[in-house]
């Protein structure tokens, strides 16, 4: 069974408190067998290192203000996190991004978190992993003067198959997630249109599960189900999509 990688994934979060070990069992049973966690804000640092410490060969930790989580506070917080390099090894910087979807009074705060930690990214050679709600093209306009000294994933890419262009050619890559498996939904189009070769794979979890667990709890070990998805999308097989798509996390990540 050829490896998966989960690239974007919660396991820290409350919905795992009853079942979190197995979880992880689940995953490496089927051959996820690196998930990679992104923080969200400065309470669940604590969660999201202890999980790490307990899976080293299996959980890798990044760190990241979630933009959704910028409130006044947000310098302080930045300030807390950006200790933690000091201390610990991380794969990437995130979850870090804008969201204009719940909150958008909050937008200049989120415009100058995200330059913060672009630049942690450019400082400790590390990837972005990139939430983009509602704002995939402002997060394009601030990236672009970042093109070649920056990289990661727009993480859950769900839009148009020109702002995936838009993306491609800034050097990242696209996160495909539950969504995939969703039938009307448009990412599938894009997938096909695009292929493998820029693509990486994530469920989010606990959110977004895909088909046939739309709407329960997602985990680590569902990963499979999107590659098969994408498998049938793009004419690939599953063993290819996984190779492919591990070899881009690889690249990416070092995971």
């Amino acid at each position: 069974m050829v490896r998966l990688v989960d690239t974007h994934n919660h396991l820290y979060a409350d919905a795992f408190d009853e079942d979190r070990l197995e979880a992880i069992s689940r995953s490496v049973n089927a051959g996820v067998d690196r998930v990679l966690l992104p923080n969200i804000d400065v309470s669940s640092i604590n969660k999201m290192h202890a999980l790490e410490d307990a899976f080293p060969q299996n959980l890798r930790c990044m760190m990241g203000l979630h933009p959704c989580d910028v409130k006044e506070s947000y310098q302080e917080d930045l300030a807390l996190m950006y200790e933690w390099f000091s201390k610990r090894k991380y794969v990437g910087v995130g979850e870090v991004g804008m969201d204009l979807h719940w909150d958008v009074t909050t937008k200049p705060w989120q415009e100058d978190a995200l330059r913060i930690q672009i630049e942690w990214a450019r400082e400790f050679n590390l990837p972005l992993s990139l939430h983009t709600r509602n704002a995939t093209q402002e997060v394009i306009q601030i990236l672009k003067p970042y093109k070649e000294k920056v990289t990661g994933v727009f993480h859950c890419f769900s839009e148009s198959l020109e702002l995936a262009q838009e993306i491609l050619k800034l050097g990242f890559k696209l996160g495909i997630g539950g969504a995939v498996t969703f039938k009307k939904a448009g990412i599938r189009e894009v997938v096909a249109q695009l292929g493998i070769r820029d693509l990486v794979l994530e469920t989010d979890s606990p959110y977004l599960a895909p088909t046939p667990y739309r709407g329960k709890r997602n985990e680590p070990a569902y990963v499979r189900l999107i590659a098969d998805e994408v498998a049938q999308l793009t004419g690939r097989t599953s063993l290819e999509v996984a190779e492919q798509t591990t070899r881009n996390a690889e690249a990416i990540f070092g995971q």
